[in-house]
């Protein structure tokens, strides 16, 4: 419950965002600065920040309750509930085949939810820890080279990157053990999080500004559920009910193949008219 109230929270953030974006930007001038400001006098953008930060909290209760293969596929679902909101307060057309997506996550979601058992017990290796510090500097090394291509390409590899900079959140917050400031401060684990977390809000940032979207969405979608995942499965003891790995196994290709599907909602939806599909 955790898991997918995150997902509803990040999505109808995103929808409340894009709406405050776009009454702030119309008629107006200035550059990025100008229409923040603009956007921060508005109640559906303090909403929506609002919302990142509920969001964000319920993130940390599910990736300490299931396994994060379970939570990496719910986030990805909120790209379904942005299409929802959206095709209601912003009048987007869904395409049929979009419609389909969206029944596909709700499935493979379904699947999930059967199979997922409890998070795992395992704390990881020691140099787990470490690994994720040099897994967030190596997402800031990806940004660079990715800042330099163009097109397809670079919207692409700043996407993965970003993806895997909010993979390395969801580690860094299984492998936390105590939140005492004392133990924070001396725990690798914690510089992993802010570090990939602030690196992976720069890249998205850089790829949507002047990149595809659906590209960039694309590639955060596949970066923060497959690499997690396999780190949960191998090294943290997450595991499935009995007998039901093959059913989580679907479940989470089946959420993750529908998100995909609506890469296009990971950023503000094009107004109507705009586009009919991905």
């Amino acid at each position: 419950m955790c898991a997918l109230g995150a997902a509803v929270c990040f999505g109808t953030a995103t929808v409340l965002q894009a709406v405050a974006a776009r009454t702030a930007g119309a008629g107006e001038g200035g550059g990025d600065a100008a229409l923040l400001l603009r956007a921060l006098r508005q109640w559906r953008y303090l909403a929506g920040l609002a919302l990142d930060g509920l969001g964000f909290l319920l993130q940390i209760a599910a990736l300490r309750s299931v396994p994060i293969y379970a939570v990496g596929a719910a986030l990805a679902a909120s790209l379904a509930v942005t299409a929802v909101v959206a095709a209601r307060l912003l009048r987007v057309r869904l395409s049929g085949l979009e419609w389909g997506a969206i029944g596909v996550v709700c499935a493979g979601l379904a699947l999930l939810g059967l199979a997922s058992g409890t998070e795992g017990d395992r704390t990881g290796p020691g140099w787990l820890r470490y690994a994720m510090v040099a897994a967030a500097v190596g997402v800031l090394l990806l940004g660079g080279i990715g800042g330099r291509l163009s097109g397809r390409a670079r919207a692409l590899l700043l996407g993965l990157g970003a993806g895997c900079g909010f993979g390395v959140v969801e580690v860094a917050v299984r492998l936390i053990d105590s939140l005492r400031p004392a133990d924070l401060l001396t725990d690798p684990a914690a510089y992993a999080l802010l570090l990939g977390g602030g690196a992976a809000f720069l890249l998205l940032t850089s790829a949507l500004q002047r990149g595809s979207v659906t590209t960039a969405t694309a590639g955060l979608v596949i970066g923060e559920t497959i690499g997690p995942a396999a780190v949960g499965v191998v090294w943290l003891g997450d595991r499935t009910r009995e007998g039901m790995t093959g059913v989580a196994a679907l479940g989470f290709a089946v959420a993750v193949a529908g998100a995909l599907l609506l890469a296009r909602f990971g950023e503000a939806p094009a107004p109507e008219g705009a586009t009919g599909g991905t």
